[in-house]
């Protein structure tokens, strides 16, 4: 990917080679995964797929600490 990139090489060599260990750890954390939500994946056919949509649900945005600005 880098070829011929001294700058790059350099980087490899003092910290190791950071997007290598990542892409291995996050391809372990995905095998994980696959591995713990199998059983749920078995019981899929059962669970209804759409939950009926209520005021309040979903991601909301937490409250920061503090004085609230006016």
């Amino acid at each position: 990917m880098f070829q011929d990139s001294p700058i790059y090489d350099r980087l490899v060599a003092e910290r190791g080679d950071v997007p290598t260990h990542a892409r291995k750890e996050a391809e372990r954390v995905i095998r994980e995964l696959e591995y713990v939500m199998r059983p749920l994946q078995s019981y899929g056919a059962s669970l209804p797929t759409e939950r009926p949509a209520s005021p309040g649900a979903g991601w909301q945005r937490a409250a920061l600490p503090g004085p609230r600005p006016h």
